[in-house]
């Protein structure tokens, strides 16, 4: 199975959030709230590698909690497919 590197699902999350008007930043260490980066865009940007890896990434509500950067985000889409 091929995996996605960081760079690739950060380019991803850059596109949801270009999509509604706002920007990605450059330092992985910004907060979700502070960019406005929201659960229902982390649905899209999952759908998104799923598509591209043509798999189903299982993931639970409680895991979500602990996101609140942006490179927590990219943290937690390394070890789905790890996990895959």
């Amino acid at each position: 199975m091929s995996t996605l590197s960081r760079e690739q699902v950060r380019t991803m999350m850059g596109e949801v959030l270009t999509a509604q008007g706002k920007e990605l930043p450059s330092d992985d260490s910004a907060r979700l709230d502070a960019i406005g980066f929201r659960s229902l865009d982390f649905s899209e940007l999952a759908l998104q590698v799923e598509d591209e890896l043509d798999t189903e990434l299982n993931f639970d509500a409680p895991g979500l909690r602990s996101i609140e950067t942006v490179g927590d985000v990219l943290d937690f889409i390394d070890e789905l497919q790890k996990a895959s």
